[in-house]
């Protein structure tokens, strides 16, 4: 037996197992939402796939260890980009310290070498007593060089993102629906960008590249850190602000939005009211889009078009 007998053959689960960005924030503040930082499991079409690599990864290591027992995993994990917040809980993954598990980890921008040294380096003697090359799992860093792939039946996309760094989002198109992980990124809408040779690209012709990566999702996880006043005060720091992710959402006639990427001084009552005024502002425009915040521990079932269950 392996992975596949896991995953039912149509359909999808999606689960967040971390939904904080930027830090851990545990405590009584954070229960209802969670204070892992990020990751999120998507099993669809005999696949299992982990979008990133946050402390959220430990608890779901220990889920998917109990759950498989000594029957072997082929796991795939895609890294949107190497800030601490994303990477942070891979040396707590037990699966990659059984042998018997298969376990590809895949990024951009120089990842065989880059992703692997930044993830060596997290794990050096003076930070953690355990290398990775120390690791038994069979662990293969693989660095992607098309924004199109797949992964066994699904077919994967990826886009980059305005972040810090390299950083990119991944859509992944299963037989249940679609889901667009967009989890640091920064709107061009209030920004001037410019081109390499300086000059002016209108802010809204970047942003429209993101909107037709993300068209027709089923569901949208965004990163909607800041609220409007947080927003104008880290302009540049490369997240998203709650009222111009609905906007997007809404152009990009998205059917579920999840608010991710939730900031660390940030408890439950304050996340709780970004949803209400995001839902808000979406009936102000006469939309009726399914609004949430991504929180620990919730799944969501995608059950696909009638003909595709068949």
């Amino acid at each position: 037996m392996d992975s596949k007998t896991h995953v039912p053959p149509v359909g999808c689960r999606i689960k967040f197992w971390g939904v904080r960005g930027s830090i851990p924030t545990p405590g009584p503040g954070t229960v209802l939402y969670g204070g892992n930082t990020s990751c999120v499991e998507v099993r669809a079409d005999g696949q299992i796939i982990i979008l990133d690599a946050g402390t959220g990864i430990r608890a779901l290591g220990l889920a998917l260890a109990a759950e498989f027992k000594k029957e072997p995993m082929d796991l795939t994990v895609l890294i949107s980009h190497t800030h601490w917040d994303h990477i942070q809980g891979f040396p707590f993954f037990m699966p990659a310290y059984n042998p018997e598990n298969k376990l590809r980890i895949l990024g951009y921008e120089g990842a065989r070498v880059g992703l692997a040294a930044t993830l060596a380096g997290q794990m050096e003697s003076p930070y953690f007593p355990i290398a990775l090359q120390e690791m038994p799992g069979n662990i293969v860093i693989e660095e992607l060089k098309d924004l199109n792939f797949p992964i066994g039946k699904v077919k994967a996309n990826a886009w980059f993102m305005n972040h810090p760094g390299i950083a990119v989002g991944f859509r992944l198109f299963t037989s249940g629906g679609s889901i667009a992980y967009v989890p640091d990124n920064e709107p061009f809408g209030r920004q001037g960008v410019s081109h390499a040779e300086g000059a002016e690209v209108p802010p809204f012709a970047m942003d429209r590249k993101l909107i037709e990566f993300i068209h027709g999702a089923d569901v949208l996880i965004i990163d909607a850190q800041y609220d409007e006043a947080e927003y104008n005060a880290h302009v540049g720091w490369g997240h998203g602000c709650v009222s111009d992710v609905v906007g997007l959402a809404l152009e990009a006639g998205v059917k579920h939005l999840f608010l991710f990427h939730h900031d660390p001084g940030h408890d439950d009552e304050f996340i709780s009211d970004m949803v209400d005024r995001a839902r808000e502002l979406a009936l102000s425009k006469g939309s009726a889009l399914e609004i949430d915040a991504a929180r620990e521990g919730e799944e969501i079932f995608l059950a696909g078009e009638p003909e595709l269950k068949k």
